[in-house]
């Protein structure tokens, strides 16, 4: 099969956002890129059920090279985030947290440190149209210094140098959407300032933050 493990985490990524029910039925969709090649998943499947042999293969200018079924209505989107930024993976959902925030936010604050994983604060992108030109071009605006963007009235995007890295950062998105929208609901959550966000870098650097590896002081 064409593109056999890029076309299993594809659909082993759709099913478990779906079971985490950061996606429902049809809406949204995930892909990664194979050299000049791209895994995506398919125009009408139910996310939950996907199987490798229904995900779509495209090459980098959209033309259809495996797979029964038409690619997603987004693969400009999917499409332009490869070409701008070298990503490995990428990922679109309608999350319920991240979807209801894109309705009322111009931009969600960075009022958590795990934040900067996503680049700090997250931009909302100005509605356009599903599937259009045109909101491949606010989104992927939007993701400039990002490794995320909500899209205004419609869902949220993220994308990472591979599968398991993309499905982590979306699921970190909207954890941070759920804590930004509890801390609102008691009060003004506070912001991490330019100060905060670059003194938490350091310390990362310093401490060798993510890491298991000891060590030496």
């Amino acid at each position: 099969m064409l593109l056999q493990g890029p076309r299993e985490r594809v659909a082993a990524a759709a099913r478990a956002l779906a079971a985490e029910g950061l996606v429902v039925g049809t809406a949204g969709n995930v892909s990664e890129r194979a050299g000049a090649r791209v895994a995506i998943t398919p125009t009408g499947a139910e996310l939950r059920d996907l199987t490798a042999e229904l995900v779509t293969v495209v090459d980098l200018a959209g033309a259809h090279v495996g797979g029964e079924l038409a690619a997603t209505s987004e693969l400009d989107l999917h499409l332009g985030v490869y070409e701008r930024y070298g990503a490995g993976a990428v990922i679109h959902t309608h999350a319920p947290m991240a979807t209801a925030l894109s309705c009322v936010l111009d931009e969600l604050p960075c009022i958590h440190y795990q934040m900067l994983l996503l680049g700090g604060p997250v931009r909302v992108a100005p509605y356009r149209t599903f599937g259009s030109p045109e909101l491949a071009q606010v989104t992927i605006e939007a993701l400039d210094e990002r490794m995320a963007a909500l899209m205004a009235n419609h869902g949220a995007i993220a994308y990472a140098h591979d599968m398991d890295t993309a499905v982590k950062q979306t699921l970190l998105l909207e954890w941070a959407c759920t804590l930004y929208h509890r801390a609102a609901a008691v009060g003004t959550p506070r912001v991490l300032d330019e100060q905060a966000r670059q003194a938490v870098v350091a310390a990362a650097i310093e401490r060798n933050y993510g890491t298991t590896q000891a060590v030496d002081r």
